[in-house]
């Protein structure tokens, strides 16, 4: 007797538990006539009888029932054993702000590849609030004061630090800014967080021209950069581009009263090795931490 055929007990078992030749090759993408064709060879190599074809699908002889046993275990052995070499990647969905997406983390993605080539981040940029069960959000980073939702925990990323930044263009020609009131003259930009009016009024100040307007902290940061005038943002954001030259620092919040970005995720028993790999990329790469490999 020959040793029956790993891909003729595959077909063997599908049309065991399905009783069906159809159905089978549907789970297996192959035609019903290979089905068919493939369980007749097993049949003729064992020398047994393993169904009972029926006008409307079939059933299992005596023996084929026995033999269905042992070979599904023997199967589910092998599928395990393969999984184990091959595991699944694990997939992480993160949820920031379109202006989060497109001047922090985007830049840094293939950084990221190139660390953890075993899961699959995915990335959901809105500037809704998602919210973590009903979207499947597994972290975000969130903008304010701690505490966030309840059933959360928090990390602090970064401070929100705001800088005022222009082109080099526009710091080469503007008028001179030697206090904070000095920035009243000048032609600025704001995004839908209003910091210059919020930082006016506690000075008791006003623009002296009209604030060009944006709905995303990008957009307000693009104008700046094309010589449109001084924008205020994070420090996070404009980093990468003061230090590229695209935009320069006039002037930096240091009050300690501000707030930041924070990490958030759910607080669940289980643990979330691949979660956790994620939460300690970001704050490798935004410098608050030194560890890339934390113990999970």
């Amino acid at each position: 007797m020959r040793t029956p055929n790993l891909n003729a007990l595959r077909m063997f078992d599908a049309a065991a538990r399905h009783l069906n030749f159809r159905l089978a090759a549907e789970e297996l993408n192959l035609t019903q006539g290979a089905v068919a064709q493939q369980v007749r060879r097993l049949e003729a190599d064992l020398g047994q009888v393993l169904f009972h074809r029926k006008a409307r699908g079939l059933a299992l002889t005596d023996i084929g029932r026995s033999y269905h046993a042992p070979v599904r275990r023997a199967l589910a052995i092998i599928d395990d054993a393969t999984q184990k070499l091959r595991p699944e990647t694990a997939r992480i969905t993160l949820s920031v702000t379109p202006s989060f997406a497109a001047k922090w983390l985007v830049p840094r993605l293939s950084r990221f590849e190139e660390a953890y080539p075993e899961i699959d981040l995915r990335t959901v940029a809105s500037e809704r609030i998602a919210d973590f069960q009903p979207d499947g959000v597994d972290i975000a980073i969130r903008h304010g004061h701690p505490p966030f939702e309840r059933g959360t925990h928090s990390t602090l990323l970064a401070p929100l630090d705001l800088c005022a930044v222009c082109s080099p263009g526009y710091a080469k020609s503007a008028a001179p800014i030697d206090r904070f009131e000095d920035f009243t003259a000048h032609r600025l930009i704001q995004d839908s967080h209003i910091f210059w009016e919020t930082l006016f009024e506690r000075r008791g100040t006003t623009a002296r021209h009209r604030i060009m307007q944006f709905n995303q902290t990008a957009l307000a940061m693009d104008a700046a950069a094309n010589r449109q005038g001084i924008a205020l943002a994070p420090r996070l954001l404009v980093a990468e581009e003061i230090a590229r030259g695209r935009l320069v620092m006039l002037w930096r919040d240091e009050s300690e009263d501000q707030s930041g970005y924070h990490i958030v995720h759910p607080i669940t028993a289980k643990p979330n090795p691949a979660r956790d790999a994620v939460i300690a990329w970001i704050l490798f790469e935004a410098g608050g931490t030194d560890d890339l490999n934390p113990s999970l």
